[in-house]
């Protein structure tokens, strides 16, 4: 018999919902039962792409005697963190507080006043590697809260007095020049040289600190830092992490040399990704960059995007019950699939009959290109041409295989981001790949996608499934979203696009801003919770906050109105300190205050789309990566809701003509693109 979970409309509570644990959605009806009948919440959270999440439910949460327990003791309730990143990051910091450590699945105990007083994550079903058995976790806290509970309230008043002191904003100097090359030559020596990357297994990208060393070392003219950034990219993209046979990344990397991954694909990490690489070839050229970010935008459109334009949340890890299943290869399957040419495929990623994964093979190139071409005596530019052509043939094989589960929620903030990725590359590309309009339609079919679907009756909302929308939403789902559109904006001047960035900022100005500096993650209008969280470091994703705050920097450069640029400035006074003492955590910050210290540039061109100057004006702008600098374009004179960066602004003797401007003050404009490529470098 199903549990309360079956109306749900998140996939990962479906998965729990024929659980023998008599499970409930957060919501006041199971918090209220859990005061009116005096027991203690076990509160489980996870999602639907979680490998372990999958374990500890097999082990436990389908086990009928362990579920027989928790329903007589405990009041359970499970949450699907994509859905809610308020409840999961409040009780992220009671795991951490509690445990030194987080993770998923979030095991979490609590008083029916929402007051935590144990936690963990993973529990085994029985005593391993250090860890207790779970029904031993369940049967000790279910007599503590019987028998020792005025201890229990005592660790839930301690957990509470830390996460209100957590939430406090302090008020900190503003980061100065020196202080970002500082923190690039901190990142630089704990970079690790060996495999890329930072930190030792599990290891996880980290598009965010690249994109900050990338976007430091074009400001500054330092290509010095060009080597780390090239060397971490190539080393994330040899395979392994990367999906050489479909494209996209995976989560993270099991080992140090980013060989085994976590196989589950989330959006939000290839469109994080598919930006670094886009800006490393813009910057580089190196073609390596350019092909992936095509494959991976091409897998999102095959396998992530629904049918109206929304884009998925994730791939599973597991298919089959087994992590992994879908995306490794025996050399028997590899010969039967190859042929003739299996010779080369497995010189090129070191294919033995043992593996490297169970038995199975993770497919991670061995030699470069150089090495396969002197080994096989072909022309250096064949090689990649016939390993494209095997990839083909790979995924023509794996196609046939019982796929990975796709958890089909699109959740407004992760499209926000994957609507940038796709605007961005549709205009660097553009007359470079034969694939850049459809990049550009990707990017308007989800643009509406999110105005019209998850802004249902005028009101934005965080998730949408088959029609149904929550009604929650967050600060990051408004910032993410805006900056989606400017980039939508950026690439087809369409001021629809600007329009509701424009709007959505206000709403957002009004629902989250803190009169203390930066913003609320929850609206003020929201659920109450333990405590108002206000998260301001980046983790996975970049947080709320920093998104607020690069998107409050373009407002301002787009409608010079200071009220956006006063609210910038207060959010960036939050982070200064703690952006120099952990620079990875606030990487996404790092780009936006470092853009924020000079006044970012503003570029108006004036002229009818198609006719040849106009055109080579914004081929202008488009040949290089250019941090901090917004870009408006329209004929004259311009429509009702354009941004006022281009208001009074005629065309010389009718022709095409380009204004470069600083804090709204111009130079002299210009009609001919070789003085206006030199006044973008003055």
């Amino acid at each position: 018999m199903p549990n309360h979970l079956i109306n749900s409309n998140s996939p990962y509570l479906l998965q729990h919902a024929s659980n023998p644990v008599d499970w409930y959605p957060w919501g006041e009806e199971a918090l209220a039962k859990a005061r009116a009948e005096d027991k203690p919440i076990f509160l489980s959270i996870g999602y639907a792409a979680c490998h372990w999440c999958h374990v500890m439910a097999h082990e436990s949460f389908e086990d009928e005697e362990t579920a027989e327990f928790m329903n007589e003791f405990f009041i359970n309730i499970k949450v699907d963190r994509e859905e809610r990143p308020d409840i999961d990051g409040i009780y992220m910091q009671s795991v951490i507080a509690m445990t030194g450590s987080g993770g998923w699945p979030m095991s979490v105990f609590l008083a029916p006043d929402l007051k935590p007083y144990y936690a963990g994550t993973y529990f085994p079903p029985v005593r391993r590697h250090n860890m207790p058995a779970f029904k031993d976790v369940l049967s000790g806290l279910a007599n503590a809260w019987k028998n020792e509970r005025s201890q229990v309230e005592k660790v839930g008043e301690q957990i509470v007095a830390h996460l209100q002191q957590q939430s406090r904003s302090q008020k900190n100097d503003f980061l100065q020049p020196e202080h970002f090359e500082a923190i690039a030559n901190s990142i630089s020596k704990s970079y690790d040289w060996g495999y890329g990357g930072w930190g030792s297994a599990p290891k996880f990208p980290q598009p965010m600190a690249l994109e900050f060393m990338l976007n430091h070392a074009v400001i500054n003219k330092q290509e010095q830092h060009h080597k780390l950034i090239k060397h971490c990219l190539h080393a994330m993209a040899r395979g392994g992490m990367y999906d050489v046979v479909g494209g996209g990344f995976s989560r993270y990397s099991t080992d140090n040399f980013w060989r085994t991954p976590h196989f589950e694909k989330m959006i939000y990490d290839n469109a994080l990704l598919i930006r670094a690489y886009l800006h490393a070839w813009q910057v580089t050229k190196e073609p390596a960059f350019k092909r992936i970010v095509e494959e991976t935008l091409h897998f999102v459109m095959r396998e992530m995007t629904h049918k109206q334009g929304g884009f998925y949340s994730s791939l599973d890890a597991d298919s089959e019950g087994e992590e992994g299943k879908f995306h490794v290869w025996s050399l028997d399957e590899i010969r039967e699939a190859l042929k003739g040419d299996s010779d080369f495929f497995e010189a090129a990623y070191g294919i033995t009959a043992g593996g490297n994964f169970e038995g199975k093979t993770v497919l991670q190139r061995a030699l470069d290109d150089a090495s396969l071409a002197a080994r096989f005596q072909l022309n250096l530019e064949v090689v990649p041409v016939k390993l494209a052509e095997s990839h083909s043939r790979l995924y023509s094989v794996r196609a046939l295989r019982i796929r990975p589960g796709t958890d089909d929620k699109i959740l407004t903030s992760w499209n926000g981001l994957m609507l940038a990725a796709f605007a961005e590359a549709a205009r660097v590309l553009a007359d470079l790949s034969p694939q850049s309009n459809t990049y550009l339609e990707a990017a308007v079919r989800s643009a509406e996608f999110i105005l019209s679907e998850l802004r249902p009756t005028g009101r934005l909302c965080r998730a949408w499934r088959e029609g149904a929308t929550t009604n929650a939403v967050f600060l990051e789902d408004y910032a993410a979203l805006i900056l989606g559109l400017l980039e939508l904006y950026q690439t087809d001047f369409n001021n629809k696009w600007f329009s509701s960035a424009h709007e959505l900022a206000d709403e957002m100005i009004e629902k989250f801003n803190d009169p203390n500096g930066g913003f609320f993650d929850t609206p003020h209008d929201g659920e109450a919770l333990l405590i108002r969280p206000k998260d301001i470091s980046d983790n996975a994703t970049p947080s709320g906050n920093s998104l607020a705050c690069e998107a409050l920097l373009k407002l301002a450069a787009y409608t010079d109105d200071g009220k956006y640029r006063d609210l910038a400035e207060q959010a960036l006074a939050i982070m200064g300190d703690s952006a120099l003492r952990y620079p990875l955590g606030f990487a996404r910050w790092l780009s936006a205050a470092e853009n924020a210290q000079g006044n970012m540039k503003q570029i108006a061109v004036m002229g009818e789309a198609g006719e040849e100057m106009f055109e080579r004006m914004l081929k202008v702008i488009r040949a290089e990566y250019r941090p901090g600098v917004v870009v408006a374009a329209s004929s004259h004179p311009p429509l009702e809701n354009a941004p006022a960066l281009l208001n009074d602004r005629v065309l010389v003797n009718g022709k095409a003509t380009a204004y470069v401007c600083e804090g709204f003050v111009c130079r002299q404009p210009t009609t001919d693109p070789d003085i206006f490529q030199i006044q973008l470098y003055v």
